[in-house]
């Protein structure tokens, strides 16, 4: 029995430790880390692509809920949290979480794990190939503009169980927001969607037949007893090396990590 779950229980662990790294070195909320993870074990345990993607979701922003809460202390604590720009894009990541939730509990997944491919491809070569200096807008458009962009980053983040910082802070930097305080908000923001989507599709989902053991809803709770421990115990490690090592080298390696990941999970669906 030991020798049966030990890799499973690793392997989570392991994603635990770099989720909350991720967390807190580019405020990206580990979920583009514990998605993929969570697909393939869940697979490897008999679950369905199309099952495993829904639970890996939901479980993913479960994680992410304390891992966010580590994340924006750390970054408060440096002032880096725009307190003010968040709560004017909380009511449209409210509206976007809930929709998005709401759509994983009723479309098939296998549209979730393309989306989360696509999003994970394209982030992974924006990390690789957009300068600091690549700002396609000198700020911020007007509130509506902001609602929009908002209640956009709350859906897809939901739909493919990321914290939001995969696309937030992209777009904030491109909209010439300053990269520091855009990791900062980026968690913040996480949090936003991460907790009223964990909830949502808790209550919501349905667990399919060939769900692993321990879920309810749409989370699996033995994936979150080994995730979270050390996913918040790592996210102020991560905020802390973020000022401390070369930041650029870092996001190529994860990058490049990321873009593979993103293809991998293509392949399995349109190979």
């Amino acid at each position: 029995m030991i020798e049966q779950y030990l890799p499973i229980v690793l392997s989570l662990a392991a994603a635990g430790v770099f989720a909350g790294l991720l967390a807190g070195l580019f405020g990206v909320g580990g979920g583009i880390v514990i998605v993929p993870v969570l697909f393939f074990l869940f697979q490897s345990m008999g679950v369905s692509p199309e099952s495993a993607m829904g639970i890996a979701t939901a479980t993913s922003l479960a994680c992410i809920v304390p891992t966010s809460i580590s994340s924006i202390r750390s970054h408060h604590k440096k002032g880096n949290v725009d307190f003010q720009l968040f709560k004017q894009w909380l009511p449209a990541i409210f509206v976007g979480v809930f929709i998005g939730s709401w759509l994983v509990t009723r479309v098939p997944g296998t549209w979730f794990t393309i989306l989360f491919g696509v999003i994970a491809t394209l982030s992974a070569l924006n990390m690789l190939f957009r300068t600091a200096k690549s700002a396609i807008a000198s700020s911020l458009p007007g509130k509506f503009g902001q609602a929009i962009i908002a209640s956009c980053i709350g859906a897809f983040s939901s739909m493919i169980g990321i914290g939001g910082g995969t696309l937030s802070v992209p777009i904030l930097t491109a909209c010439s927001y300053p990269a520091h305080k855009a990791v900062g908000t980026a968690a913040a923001i996480g949090l936003a969607i991460s907790l009223p989507g964990a909830i949502t599709m808790l209550i919501l989902g349905t667990a399919p037949e060939d769900a692993p053991f321990g879920t309810l809803g749409l989370v699996n709770f033995p994936g979150l007893a080994c995730i979270i421990p050390l996913s918040v115990l790592c996210a102020p490690l991560g905020a802390n090396l973020a000022s401390k090592l070369d930041s650029n080298v870092l996001k190529k390696l994860f990058a490049v990590l990321l873009l593979l990941t993103g293809l991998r999970m293509l392949a399995q669906l349109l190979l």
